[in-house]
């Protein structure tokens, strides 16, 4: 017998003789002794299974969360962010425009970032209602719209400050991300199934 198998014995003979020990104490009845000699064995054993396989009970939580509640659209990596293309097909980031969350499409094809009227005036921005409005070729067709500015716009770990807007409540409650977004940015890219954001 090796050194670690007699350490081994005598690691599970005193794990044993402890609630060995306490059962013959109390003079429990055989039935009643046998089902919390029971007991232990089965909290010695799954203390022993989670110690010897830790990382990959661990690994399994993870790839349950993962199934349940499913992958981040968006990660941030150092400054770099990386957003998942959505099931629709586009690419979809959680931003805050002065502190207010919004839920903003990526456009490259948008030249200037475009909020619905609801989230700009949640998030407190100064809009003339009435200057006059400007007229913008969208999806739905021409829409017209209030220009603006955000003071301060987060997405991910990337901020800009001062940065041009269009706000109109005919948008239909999609915020849009545009080119002059997109143009203060060092680089951005689409691999591998992600658009990844470089400030």
């Amino acid at each position: 017998m090796s050194a670690d198998q007699g350490t081994t014995m005598i690691w599970w003979l005193l794990a044993a003789l402890l609630p060995v020990s306490a059962l013959l104490a109390r003079r429990i009845s055989l039935g009643g002794t046998l089902a919390m000699a029971l007991g232990w064995v089965a909290i010695f054993l799954g203390a022993l299974a989670l110690f010897s396989y830790g990382q990959e009970f661990t690994s399994v939580a993870l790839h349950v969360k993962k199934q349940v509640l499913g992958e981040p659209l968006q990660r941030a990596e150092g400054q770099r962010l990386h957003i998942r293309q959505a099931p629709d097909g586009h690419f979809w980031v959680t931003g805050e425009i002065n502190g207010t969350s919004a839920r903003f499409l990526i456009d490259s094809g948008a030249t200037v970032t475009a909020l619905s009227d609801d989230v700009a005036m949640k998030a407190g921005l100064n809009i003339d209602s009435y200057a006059p409005g400007m007229a913008m070729q969208t999806a739905n067709g021409v829409v017209m719209a209030k220009r603006s500015s955000i003071t301060g716009l987060a997405v991910g770990p990337i901020r800009t400050s001062d940065l041009p807007i269009v706000v109109s409540d005919r948008f239909n409650g999609v915020n849009v991300l545009g080119m002059n977004f997109l143009s203060r940015l060092k680089s951005w890219r689409v691999e591998n199934g992600e658009m990844v954001l470089e400030p």
